[in-house]
């Protein structure tokens, strides 16, 4: 599925980004080779980074 189409950014790169440490929508469109455009991805970003964040938080526990 992609989540940027702008980019052609697919949520697995996404995912890609988030677990080599990007925090937020910034560092994933760094991490491919990006930039915002018409920013309408970056709340999908937003909460696939909450998601992660969750998941950590629920595994430490």
């Amino acid at each position: 599925m992609y989540v940027c189409n702008c980019n052609g950014i697919r949520e697995r790169e996404v995912r890609a980004a988030i677990a080599a440490g990007a925090s937020r929508p910034a560092e994933i469109f760094k991490a491919c080779d990006s930039r915002p455009q018409c920013a309408r991805c970056v709340c999908d970003m937003r909460e696939m980074l909450e998601s992660e964040r969750e998941m950590l938080r629920y595994a430490a526990e």
